[in-house]
């Protein structure tokens, strides 16, 4: 079977490094470049934690350095991730250096050389998807898919309307939903349910590795935060749940939906507005993530951190 060659865009975040451990073992992908952009911390230090953590994991894959604020808005950052964006995980310092193309370059370049071939995995805010459609349309030829760590039909997690990714980023949301492309939305409503519960965090402690001790480390730091926002039982681990999507899409249940993105300044700027039953009248645009297969999920990370 063919690997699914895919590019991961990240901001970490301390799911996002998951994310990356996932996405660069998993025999099922061909990880052609991790692209980082502001969101969980400014552009500076996402990059930083991503080449961190490719550093101490040993994964030879380029990263590439994107777009430094939203298109319109004022920058957001995260809370929950600290300072660093990776709080409370000891990473020395990078053994290599960012690329110098630009991620946006990158990803035109990349989907040029494809034809429906490659799957782009954002689990950040949306703009350097946006840009590269912005920049180069034609790349739709080349994109297969877009799997979207982001959005919520249900309530929010920055706001009461809006998800994070896409509050960062509203505009460039709008613009990956309307693309045309097939997008699959990978929201709160299903990445909720991905609670790292201590059986778990101790099947991973349970490894015996350098990389599954640093996957622990991050999971206590993030469940600390967790806990200090609300009635959680541990870290919920929102990233990898699209990278195991892709690897496998039994993993969540998934129902199509139309959706777009409110742009307008309120109460509801950055809401995902999710239509199953074409109310709206409009035909679906996207597949929308309702639930998870637990077992699968873990599974597959579990398989992934063994290979390390």
């Amino acid at each position: 079977m063919d690997k699914i060659k895919v590019i991961l865009d990240v901001d970490p975040g301390h799911d996002d490094m998951v994310a990356i451990l996932l996405a660069a073992k998993h025999p099922r992908l061909d990880l052609r470049g991790i692209t980082v952009v502001a969101g969980n911390q400014t552009l500076d230090k996402t990059v930083q934690n991503a080449l961190r953590i490719c550093t101490h994991a040993g994964i030879d894959v380029p990263v590439y350095a994107g777009m430094s604020r939203p298109l319109l808005r004022d920058q957001v950052v995260s809370t929950v991730h600290g300072e660093s964006g990776l709080d409370g995980v000891e990473l020395g310092p990078p053994a290599r250096q960012v690329e110098e193309q630009h991620a946006v370059d990158f990803i035109i370049e990349e989907a040029r050389k494809c034809h429906k071939e490659l799957v782009l995995i954002p689990v950040g805010p949306l703009t350097n998807i946006a840009m590269a459609l912005l920049k180069e349309p034609r790349i739709v030829e080349g994109i297969k898919e877009i799997v979207l760590m982001g959005g919520a039909c249900g309530q929010g997690n920055i706001t009461p309307s809006a998800e994070f990714n896409i509050f960062v980023d509203p505009e460039a949301a709008q613009i990956v939903f309307t693309s045309g492309l097939p997008v699959t939305m990978v929201g709160l409503d299903a990445t909720n349910q991905a609670v790292v519960y201590p059986p778990v965090l101790e099947r991973i402690r349970g490894i015996g590795s350098r990389v599954s001790k640093m996957v622990v480390d991050s999971m206590l730091a993030y469940g600390a935060a967790y806990k200090a926002l609300g009635d959680w039982e541990g870290p919920v681990l929102h990233d990898p749940c699209a990278v195991a999507y892709v690897i496998d899409p039994s993993v969540l249940k998934v129902k199509k939906a139309w959706v777009d993105v409110e742009t307008a300044r309120g109460l509801t700027y950055g809401r995902t507005v999710c239509d199953y039953s074409e109310t709206a009248g409009k035909p679906a645009n996207a597949q929308v993530a309702v639930g998870i297969d637990h077992k699968k999920l873990w599974d597959l990370l579990i398989y992934a951190l063994e290979q390390y």
